[in-house]
């Protein structure tokens, strides 16, 4: 029966290979705390779809090991908070090559800290599908006496996010805002995160509400419709006074300030959005909701390289070296990586001596293994050389004896051994 061979089955697909995209690990190092445990998911959550959401970190990795992992999965980025004693640090890594950017956290606050703040919880999901859009502000222009530190902190945030394509965006899919502004008074990043929502232009909350409709809770029997059983009429509704339940109605005055947004928040919907009656040429009003998590950071330090193949600072926010000390730094880490070079070749050049021996002493083995064949292959020539011809004739006189002779004659010959006798132990 012939042996089944087994096929792949598993086929990669487009999913899996490297679309171009940034990709991310979002880790904590080191001991720290419930915050920054739940501040590690919050972040992954701000960078779906393009992060492993669901890593799991365990006390016995290391660095080194996401280091190397992440090339053969395509990862781009790696993001570690860790827990000083000082105050909570954020290193972004760029891979594989660097730089090493190290942030200190001043302040954070958590999603559910934001949410909590806010009068209605909103159910988020469908909103982390699509890549946010970033939105960098507050940063100095590109120019001559522009802080060389601070172009790197903006380029290092627009290579995490994929790059804004406006022929090929499509509107529903623009649904986050990650806003990343630069505080030149306190000379802090600060970092937030909004959710897009479109609102229905030029009328009032309550009609609004009839439009839209309303929240459905657990509570609630009524399944997300109005509750219009105070009410003897729509109007009743619609024109009464806010905390009143008699029949007092709200002036146009009042009506107009309740109307989402003016003429500058207004915009002509290009095409079709999510949500109830967002259609292509409508006019609504756009408005952000922070949904979290807010950061505020400051930046340390900036070096080249990554993590245990760190090479010169940068930029360092406490230590500021004369140009004689860079200099003899950058000349000290030249010798390094010249030594470092040196020892590589040579480790190289070891390596390929060991490999041409051992194939040398293969080489001589095989050789004699030959040898012993061609003398095995001599020996049975001999044998042939001496071999009985059947065309040759015999004489009368060179006629072998009988057999039995010869069997009588080799019985004399060999006397007979004495048997062993077992002793015993």
């Amino acid at each position: 029966m012939a042996r089944r061979r087994k096929n792949r089955t598993h086929v990669k697909t487009s999913a899996e290979k490297s679309d171009g995209n940034p990709k991310s690990f979002v880790i904590k190092h080191g001991q720290v705390g419930s915050s920054l445990s739940q501040l590690v998911r919050d972040l992954r959550k701000v960078l779906e779809p393009n992060t492993a959401s669901r890593l799991k970190e365990r006390t016995r990795n290391k660095l080194k090991d996401y280091l190397t992992l992440a090339p053969a999965l395509h990862v781009t980025h790696l993001l570690a908070l860790t827990l000083t004693p000082k105050a909570p640090s954020l290193r972004m890594v760029r891979l594989s090559a660097g730089p090493t950017l190290t942030f200190r956290l001043e302040r954070y606050s958590l999603i559910r800290d934001i949410l909590n703040t806010k009068k209605r919880a909103r159910s988020m999901g469908l909103e982390y599908l699509t890549p946010p859009l970033l939105v960098l502000a507050s940063f100095p222009p590109p120019s001559p006496t522009t802080p060389p530190h601070l172009a790197l902190v903006m380029k290092s945030f627009q290579s995490l996010f994929p790059p804004l394509s406006p022929q090929n965006l499509s509107l529903s899919s623009a649904r986050r805002v990650v806003l990343v502004s630069y505080n030149p008074d306190r000379d802090t990043i600060d970092f937030r995160h909004y959710l897009i929502t479109v609102k229905p232009y030029g009328v009032s909350r309550r009609v609004r509400k009839v439009l839209e409709g309303t929240t459905a809770s657990k509570s609630s029997t009524t399944g997300g419709l109005l509750d219009l059983g105070r009410d003897q009429d729509i109007a009743d509704f619609l024109l009464r006074k806010k905390g009143e339940d008699g029949d007092g109605y709200e002036s146009a005055a009042s009506s107009a300030s309740s109307a989402a947004g003016d003429d500058a928040d207004a915009i002509s919907l290009v095409d079709d959005y999510v949500g109830r009656n967002n259609k292509r040429g409508q006019k609504k009003a756009v408005r952000l909701d922070e949904i979290g998590p807010r950061m505020e950071l400051r930046l340390v330090k900036v070096t080249e390289g990554v993590p245990g193949k760190e090479g010169a600072v940068m930029y360092h926010s406490f230590v500021k070296k004369s140009k004689s000390e860079v200099k003899e730094q950058k000349k000290a880490h030249a010798e390094k990586a010249q030594l470092k070079k040196q020892r590589r070749e040579e480790q190289e050049r070891n390596v390929a001596r060991k490999k041409e021996k051992s194939d040398a002493d293969g080489q001589g083995d095989e050789d004699g293994s030959d040898e012993g064949s061609d003398e095995e292959e001599g020996g049975e020539d001999d044998d042939e050389e001496g071999a009985w011809d059947e065309e040759e004739e015999i004489s009368e006189g060179e006629e072998s004896e009988p057999e039995g002779d010869d069997e009588s004659e080799s019985d004399e010959e060999e006397p007979p051994q004495p048997a062993r006798k077992r002793g015993k132990r």
